[in-house]
């Protein structure tokens, strides 16, 4: 299951993130953060982690994916593996590959990419998600967010002109099955359209009990969002 999630950032966070990374001096080459596959061929560039406004704006990303609603619905996480900055500019991108199983020994089960620049503020620079019916080419607004399987064979295409923001992470899950997560989402989707009445009450207690056993049966650990 793959979905958009749109404003995961109000409008005076995101301006306080990209002044951030409007310094050139932060960013260094994207390769260093590569698996031996993908290192071949990522070109881009990436904030330094170790910056101390990057780590900030880092932390305020981190928490508002922590605190989104739709976010904790759809990835069900246990911990966030990671969260990086990257920047691509004329002529750079990123051919295709699968993100790495583990990073910094946590399991990625889904990746993201929150987009941080206007759309058309940049040529190209879509992200391209690998489909046994097509491909898929995602170009998002200022502040929304893409979630799909890290398994996923991925690409970002070439910049042509602009230059392109981005913040993408990985999620490790507390559901590892994407079906077994995409039926939950769906559960909580149902739920909320549901109104809460007295003539809806027994079939939102049907729901609700559902979703507990199901909950009982996939998750994995004790912590919840």
């Amino acid at each position: 299951m793959a979905i958009y999630i749109e404003k995961i950032l109000d409008v005076y966070t995101i301006d306080a993130v990209n002044a951030v990374l409007q310094q050139d001096n932060i960013f260094v080459d994207g390769k260093i953060s590569s698996g031996k596959t993908a290192k071949k061929v990522k070109n881009n560039l990436q904030a330094n982690p170790e910056n101390a406004e990057v780590k900030g704006a880092v932390k305020v990303i981190e928490q508002a994916l922590l605190s989104h609603p739709d976010f904790i619905n759809a990835a069900l996480p246990v911990k966030l593996a990671k969260l990086m900055f990257n920047r691509y500019e004329q002529n750079m991108c990123y051919g295709p590959h699968i993100d790495e199983p583990f990073i910094h020994g946590v399991r990625t089960d889904l990746s993201f990419t929150l987009f941080l620049s206007e759309p058309e503020s940049y040529d190209g620079g879509e992200l391209v998600i690998q489909r046994q019916d097509g491909d898929e080419s995602i170009k998002l607004a200022k502040g929304a967010l893409y979630l799909y399987p890290s398994n996923t064979i991925h690409h970002v295409t070439p910049v042509t002109k602009g230059t392109r923001l981005a913040l993408v992470g990985w999620v490790q899950s507390q559901v590892r099955r994407e079906d077994q997560r995409e039926i939950l989402y769906n559960l909580v989707s149902a739920l909320h359209q549901l109104p809460q009445t007295e003539d809806n009450a027994p079939a939102r207690l049907q729901l609700l009990q559902a979703q507990s056993h199901l909950k009982r049966l996939w998750y994995e650990g004790e912590n919840s969002f």
